[in-house]
C-alpha cells in the first residue's frame, strides 16, 4: 500500500477546504486535500450561485406579471423553462469554472482523489489503496441533504433535493417541496413564480430563521397569501403513482389531504456529510447531534491535532463563515502546536427570499436565551416611503439594543432587499455601534434605509423610557 507523510491533510476541497487550503500554505509545502467529489463547490454548483440565477429568472417573471399596478399593460407573457433553466445551467458552470481554474494551479502533489477514512489517530487510508501519515488533519468534508428514511426507496428518480434541480434541462409542470427552512423557501418561490405548479409542506408554523413571534408572524402571514402553503402539516407520506408522487398528509385542521406532483423536493435541512470517516477510530468523541465538540475560535477538536471546518461542523452552514472556518483551522493546523483563537465576525444570515428575511447579530431567540436585558425599535414596511413607491411594501423589522449601554446586539428583518440593511447593522454591531451613533449617520431620502432610521429612533425610546411591554 502506497504511503505519503504529510503536515497537513485537509478532507474536503470545498469553500471551507479551499480557505484551508490557501492559510496552511503559507506555513508548509507538505500537504494534501482529500477530495472524493468533483471539484467545485457547493456554493457554485448546487447553491448559493445557481440558486440565485433562478430566483432572477423569478424575479424578471414577477416584475411582468405585476407591471399592470404601474399602467404598463405587458402581452404574451410566457416562460420558456428549457431557456431558464439553460441559462441557470450556463452561468453556473460559469462560476464552477472559476473554482476548477484555482484547484488546476495546485501543484498536483497537493492533490489527492477519493474517500477517506480514519485508521487511527493521524491516519488516514484513501480508497483502501494509500495511507496517508499527517501530523495535523482537518475534516472540511461539508454537509448533505437529509431526507426522510424510505423516500428514496419508494420514489426513485421522483425524489429529488435541491442539487437536482439546478441540472433540470426544462422546468416541471408541478412540485411539492417539503422544508420551510432557506432552501425550501427559496425554491418554492422561485419556481411559483416561473409557472410550476408548488405547495410548500411545513412540519410546524415557523417558516424561514426568524426567531422574534412578530417577525414570525409576519412571515406566516406573508407565504399564506403568496403560494400554496401547508403549515403545520403531519403524517406526510408520499409514494409513487407511475410517474408521478402522491403525497398524502394530515393539514392543521387535522383533515385528510392528497396532492399529485411531477417531484417531491426534499429541503428539510441539510446534516454534516461525517459518515464513513470511522471518526472513532482517531479518538475523537461525537456530541448528541452527530458532531465532534469544537472551540469555534480555533476550529481544533478538543485538544487533539484535528479541526473542522465549514459545514461539518454544523455551527453556521453558509459560505462566508465557512471560508473564515477554512482559513482559521488552516493558519491552526499549519503553525501547530502554536494555536490561535480569532474572535469571529458578526453574524449575519441572509434569506433570498421575496420579501427577503435576514438575522444581523444575535437573534431573538439568542438574546433570549443568553439572559441578556435588551430593548427593541420597530418598523414597518407598509407605508415606508421607497417600499411603497416601487410595490414592495411588505413585512417590517426589529433592531435590538443593550438597556445597559444602548449597544446595537441584533436585528431581524423581513422586507425589501433587507439584504442592505442586514450588512449596514451589522457591520454597525461589530463596531459596537450605539442607537443613537448609528442615528447619528447620514439617511438619504427617499430610500428604504429611513425605514431603518424609524426602528432606530424606536430603539432610541424604549433604551430612554424604560422596559416595554
Amino acid at each position: 500500500m502506497k504511503r505519503i507523510d504529510v503536515d497537513v491533510a485537509i478532507i474536503g476541497a470545498g469553500s471551507a477546504g479551499m480557505s484551508a487550503y490557501k492559510a496552511a500554505r503559507t506555513h508548509t509545502d507538505r500537504l494534501v486535500v482529500i477530495e472524493d467529489g468533483p471539484y467545485g463547490t457547493t456554493c457554485a454548483r448546487v447553491g448559493c450561485m445557481p440558486s440565485k440565477l433562478l430566483i432572477a429568472a423569478a424575479a424578471s417573471a414577477h416584475t411582468i406579471d405585476n407591471s399592470a399596478r404601474f399602467g404598463i399593460e405587458v402581452d404574451g407573457r410566457r416562460v420558456d423553462g428549457t431557456a431558464v433553466m439553460e441559462r441557470v445551467r450556463r452561468e453556473r458552470d460559469r462560476f464552477v469554472g472559476f473554482v476548477l481554474d484555482t484547484v488546476d494551479r495546485w501543484p498536483e502533489g497537493h492533490k489527492l482523489q477519493g474517500r477517506a477514512r480514519f485508521l487511527a489517530p493521524g491516519v488516514l487510508c484513501v480508497n483502501d489503496e494509500i495511507h496517508v501519515n499527517a501530523a495535523r488533519i482537518i475534516i472540511a468534508t461539508g454537509a448533505q441533504p437529509s431526507v426522510p428514511d424510505g423516500w428514496h426507496d419508494r420514489l426513485g428518480e421522483r425524489l429529488i433535493v435541491n442539487d437536482d434541480v439546478f441540472n433540470w434541462t426544462t422546468l416541471p409542470d408541478s412540485v411539492a417541496v417539503v422544508g420551510t427552512g432557506v432552501v425550501g423557501l427559496e425554491l418554492a418561490q422561485a419556481l411559483h413564480r416561473l409557472g410550476v405548479r408548488v405547495r410548500l409542506f411545513g412540519r410546524s408554523s415557523k417558516a424561514g430563521p426568524l426567531t422574534d413571534p412578530v417577525t414570525q408572524a409576519a412571515v406566516k402571514a406573508w407565504l399564506q397569501t403568496t403560494l400554496p402553503y401547508s403549515a403545520n402539516a403531519a403524517d406526510i407520506t408520499p409514494h409513487r403513482e407511475g410517474e408521478a408522487v402522491v403525497v398524502q398528509w394530515r393539514d392543521e385542521h387535522q383533515a385528510q389531504r392528497s396532492e399529485r406532483f411531477d417531484y417531491l423536493l426534499a429541503a428539510a435541512g441539510r446534516r454534516p456529510a461525517l459518515a464513513g470517516l470511522d471518526l472513532d477510530k482517531a479518538g475523537i468523541p461525537l456530541d448528541e447531534k452527530g458532531v465532534p465538540p469544537f472551540d469555534p475560535e480555533t476550529c481544533r477538536i478538543g485538544d487533539t491535532a484535528v479541526f473542522i471546518a465549514g459545514d461539518a461542523d454544523n455551527d453556521r452552514p453558509l459560505l462566508h463563515e465557512a471560508a473564515d472556518d477554512g482559513r482559521i483551522a488552516g493558519h491552526n493546523a499549519g503553525r501547530y502546536p502554536d494555536v490561535r483563537r480569532e474572535t469571529r465576525r458578526t453574524p449575519l444570515n441572509i434569506v433570498f427570499t421575496d420579501p427577503q428575511m435576514a438575522i444581523a447579530g444575535a437573534s431573538h431567540a439568542e438574546l433570549n436565551r443568553s439572559g441578556a436585558s435588551f430593548a427593541w425599535g420597530e418598523a414597518s414596511f407598509a407605508d415606508q416611503g421607497r417600499a411603497r413607491m416601487m410595490g414592495r411594501n411588505q413585512g417590517l423589522m426589529r433592531v435590538y439594543g443593550a438597556r445597559e449601554n444602548g449597544r446595537l446586539l441584533g436585528a431581524e428583518l423581513f422586507g425589501p432587499d433587507v439584504e442592505h440593511l442586514a450588512h449596514l447593522l451589522a457591520w454597525s454591531i461589530q463596531r459596537g455601534d450605539s442607537a443613537n451613533i448609528a442615528l447619528a449617520s447620514p439617511f438619504y431620502h427617499p430610500v428604504v434605509e429611513e425605514g431603518l432610521r424609524t426602528a432606530l429612533q424606536g430603539l432610541a425610546r424604549a433604551l430612554r423610557d424604560g422596559p416595554q411591554a
